[in-house]
């Protein structure tokens, strides 16, 4: 992208986005450590080409050059704060509906013989919480590396493959549980409260 695009940031805004390395190589973990739990599983395999669009669309979030903002510049004060709110926000929503989730969790959607539909917790509010996070780290990505009117490029691409892996879980999940899936749908919104 070209260097007008990108807003400059404080020097410890990209080291938000080195915090949250660890949380990435642990959600990555999980997937190898769940592999096993998907053999026999219902797979939608369709759900990875999701994967790789809200992938594409995070990184690019954050691609193009930093620029460095003078201390007490207050936009780059302002995106040092969505930053780590994005980071705190991001965590703290996927470890809460990953805890809620239990062994239903997958890193691609799947059903199993022993697979139960959870509406507590986060999932009382929005149907797919982990998505949230994902959104959050796009806001972290772009705020940390000050590309905010890359977020805003960036977004669409991250919608669709949002919305392909919806559809993907919301398919198997409506085969697996009928009325009650349906009803869920009916009173609780997709991935943003109150709006989608």
């Amino acid at each position: 992208m070209t260097h007008w695009l990108a807003v400059p940031v404080l020097p410890a805004a990209p080291w938000l986005l080195w915090l949250s390395v660890p949380f990435w190589i642990w959600v990555l973990s999980l997937r190898w450590r769940t592999r096993e739990q998907e053999a026999g599983a219902t797979l939608a395999r369709g759900s990875w080409g999701g994967i790789a669009l809200q992938a594409a669309g995070i990184a690019l979030a954050g691609m193009g050059p930093l620029r460095r903002a003078a201390p007490g510049d207050p936009l780059a004060l302002a995106l040092i704060v969505v930053a780590a709110l994005s980071l705190v926000g991001m965590v703290g929503t996927f470890i809460t509906a990953r805890r809620e989730l239990g062994r239903n969790w997958s890193f691609v959607a799947r059903t199993r013989d022993d697979h139960s539909l959870v509406t507590t917790g986060p999932y009382a509010v929005v149907r797919h919480p982990i998505y949230l996070a994902l959104l959050l780290s796009l806001f972290l990505v772009g705020a940390a590396t000050g590309h905010p009117l890359q977020v805003l490029i960036a977004l669409p691409l991250f919608i669709w493959g949002t919305l392909v892996r919806v559809r993907a879980e919301e398919k198997l999940l409506g085969e697996r549980f009928g009325p009650a899936h349906r009803d869920y749908v009916a009173r609780t919104k997709a991935f943003i409260p109150g709006v989608l």
